[in-house]
């Protein structure tokens, strides 16, 4: 059976990987960097992608994404009053639902109610769980909105409502299982050009002024490389804008955030520039704790490297391909509710 499981998984990761190299053909391909997120992650993947991504709303379903939107490599948690996780989701931990009462006992994963709009397809895999899938008694666990509808796999024991009915398998994650590695030590190369302890070299500056940080580029650079050392906060720990200038159009931007505890409070919105968002990657290679507030929406992928990290996720909304080698608890701040993962697209070239 591992073996089998084994080769099953090189076969769809390398099937992954040929469509994302495909994927990259064309303008960022002229960069000619280095390498795409391991394993194929990062670009829509299918015949279905759509070419214009349009920022949230509520409207019709019309394409499909077939490529991860959301890795867990510890636990999946979700808690309060957390409301949807959009695109495919792989958690090689647990999946436990648990919010408190008074707030909306359902969680949507797969497709959202309001996100990019682009799903897995119908029938494919929405949400696949290597430990226990625990839902709290009166909760339900929804993969299905109208007439979409996907699937939930989990590999060792459930409890509680998931709609539609979930499958066992075995290997569910047998697939998955090297992503997190792979992105522990992709995560340290973004930041670290030496494989080491010696810093990549940053090309642009980062000024916090207390209501905004500012990332200037250097206006030419096809790699984009910022060094944050400090939490990004306001002067009095709470939230902030955040400003991009000076980026070149096209260009791959690449926020590496040091330290072993870090918080990011954002109220922000739009980028300045179309296609930014594909481009941006914020990359955590050292924190086990990391915080993610605010009631912005967050532009960009996410990608934590420590594989005993925790990550307390209660913003209002992310925009991007979010990848964690460790765990992820999406919650909610106070009273406050409806937080989402939105599912969008990372076409950036890192360093390899």
């Amino acid at each position: 059976m591992a073996t089998h499981a084994r080769a099953r998984g090189n076969g769809i990761r390398a099937a992954v990987a040929m469509a994302a190299a495909a994927a990259m053909v064309g303008t960022t391909a002229s960069i000619a960097l280095a390498d795409p997120l391991p394993g194929g992650l990062g670009p829509c993947l299918g015949s279905d992608c759509p070419t214009t991504w349009l920022d949230p709303n509520s409207g019709p379903v019309t394409h499909h994404d077939r490529n991860i939107n959301i890795f867990v490599g510890g636990d999946f948690l979700v808690r309060e009053a957390a409301a949807e996780a959009e695109g495919k989701i792989v958690t090689l931990g647990r999946f436990d639902m648990n919010k408190r009462e008074g707030a909306s006992q359902v969680y949507n994963v797969g497709v959202a109610g309001g996100g990019s709009r682009v799903p897995p397809p119908d029938d494919s895999d929405y949400l696949t769980v290597g430990g226990p899938l625990s839902i709290a008694t009166g909760q339900r666990l929804l993969a299905e909105e109208g007439t979409n509808h996907g699937v939930v796999k989990y590999a060792r024991t459930v409890s509680g409502t998931v709609i539609p009915d979930p499958v066992h398998e075995a290997d569910a994650t047998a697939p998955y299982a090297d992503l997190r590695d792979e992105l522990t030590a992709a995560s340290h190369c973004y930041a670290y050009d030496d494989n080491q302890d010696h810093r990549r070299p940053a090309t642009g500056t980062v000024v916090n002024s207390g209501s905004e940080t500012v990332f200037t580029g250097d206006g030419t650079s096809p790699l984009q490389v910022f060094a944050v050392d400090a939490d990004l906060v306001s002067a009095q720990g709470g939230q902030q804008g955040t400003t991009f200038a000076a980026i070149p159009d096209g260009a791959t931007v690449l926020v590496n955030v040091y330290g072993s505890s870090r918080n990011i409070s954002t109220l922000m919105g739009s980028l300045p520039q179309a296609g930014l968002r594909e481009h941006l990657l914020w990359n955590f290679p050292d924190a086990t704790e990391v915080g993610l507030h605010g009631t912005g929406q967050f532009q960009g992928s996410v990608l934590i490297g420590r594989q005993f990290s925790t990550t307390i996720l209660d913003m209002s909304g992310t925009n991007g391909r979010f990848y964690t080698a460790g765990s992820l608890t999406h919650t909610s701040a106070g009273e406050s509710g409806g937080q989402e993962l939105h599912a969008y697209r990372f076409d950036g070239d890192l360093p390899g």
